[in-house]
């Protein structure tokens, strides 16, 4: 009787010992190491990594959404890979191979569906978030059945996704509620669409455009409006720049009422009134900006740079306008990112192997830690924003 007994309550005490301890997903994240295929759990409240887990394929584009408990991540890499990783166990739960390449995706706003899009076939994928089974396939078709490079995909209110044709120089909306029969919008925007964000309110989807000078703007509460040109000509009569690495475009550059954004080709941000969406102000900066990403109380933006410049990271004050600080991080700064509540900014140091921390309020760094030609820093809290 007495070894019946205990049998149960050593399997009990075993089984526990196995599991990992009980923990929310709100202080973790993802960073990926692009050169190696593998990605870093980390935890934001510790400041370090706690796990690597590997085989995730070609990583030199990847970028990650999260499930809407912060317990799946799903990665998007540049072989067409989708890959489903569990970060309370820090493992692979499922990957597949959608698409010959890949640049990113999105994960609607009911959390069911996950969408890629695709360089090579161009178009999107929409897929079961719990499964990866296929849902719906999107090819993006324009003139006489050619297929354009999908770029600029987000999610948006109502369980659709908006995303942009760069050959196509169009603007698409897919409705996936009924994702037997996606009900598909299609609008003219302008030459080579590179990226595209939408505002945080969901109601604003703008397209910058790489073959001209200008952006293209879709209200989605008013679709039937058309797309509206905003910033028209911003660089007319000066020469711009060979453009050593394209600029992202994300809600992350939001702050207040103003968008600050990265001018194609030039050393600046433009200041847009996101009421009027006319320009407000530019501000000169140390390169060609490619992430414009606000502090999530918006009072600062902190900017990275192209190739020659990208060993910097300047920080603006946006209720002057000014920059208050220029940093050094490391070699090839390719990512940052703000954690929940803004009071610091991880930043990764690709040719120098690390992710540096900063206070946000004394501009110092705080920590540190080794990762392998770290590009994107991802945390969960994304999980709870639109366009994230």
């Amino acid at each position: 009787m007495r070894i019946r007994y205990w049998i149960p309550i050593l399997v009990m005490a075993l089984t526990s010992c196995a599991i990992a301890p009980l923990r929310g997903t709100g202080d973790l994240g993802l960073v990926i190491e692009r050169d190696v295929g593998r990605v870093l759990v980390v935890d934001t409240t510790a400041n370090k990594s706690l796990a690597t887990i590997t085989g995730l394929g070609d990583l030199s584009h990847a970028s990650v959404v999260f499930s809407r408990d912060g317990r799946y991540g799903y990665v998007f890499g540049r072989d067409g890979g989708l890959t489903k990783v569990d970060l309370l166990k820090r493992i692979i739960e499922k990957r597949i191979m959608q698409a010959g390449n890949s640049i990113g995706g999105a994960i609607s706003q009911n959390g069911r569906y996950v969408a890629a899009q695709n360089y090579t076939p161009g178009g999107i994928k929409v897929f079961d978030a719990a499964t990866l089974a296929l849902v719906a396939d999107i090819p993006a078709t324009y003139g006489d059945g050619q297929l354009s490079k999908v770029v600029g995909l987000v999610d948006a209110p109502g369980n659709q996704f908006v995303f942009s044709l760069f050959d196509a120089g169009e603007i698409w909306i897919a409705d996936v509620s009924n994702f037997n029969q996606p009900e598909i919008q299609k609008f003219t925007a302008g030459k080579q669409p590179y990226d595209g964000l939408i505002t945080p309110d969901g109601r604003y989807y703008i397209a910058g455009l790489f073959g001209e000078d200008g952006l293209a703007l879709l209200d989605l509460w008013h679709p039937e409006q058309g797309v509206r040109r905003i910033l028209d000509g911003y660089g007319r009569g000066q020469e711009k720049l060979p453009v050593y690495k394209m600029p992202h475009l994300r809600g992350w550059a939001v702050a207040g009422t103003r968008a600050y954004l990265p001018a194609i080709g030039r050393h600046e941000l433009l200041v847009v009134d996101t009421q009027s969406w006319k320009e407000v102000g530019r501000i000169p900066v140390a390169g060609q900006p490619v992430f414009a990403i606000a502090r999530p109380d918006g009072r600062q933006v902190w900017v990275n740079f192209a190739f020659p410049d990208n060993a910097q990271v300047q920080v603006v004050e946006t209720e002057t306008q000014q920059i208050i600080k220029t940093l050094q991080p490391g070699r090839a700064v390719l990512h940052l990112e703000f954690t929940p509540r803004g009071e610091e900014v991880w930043v990764s140091s690709r040719d120098d192997n690390r992710v540096t921390i900063y206070d946000t309020q004394t501009l110092q760094a705080i920590a540190e830690f080794k990762a392998s030609a770290p590009s994107g820093i991802f945390f969960t809290h994304r999980a709870t924003r639109i366009g994230f």
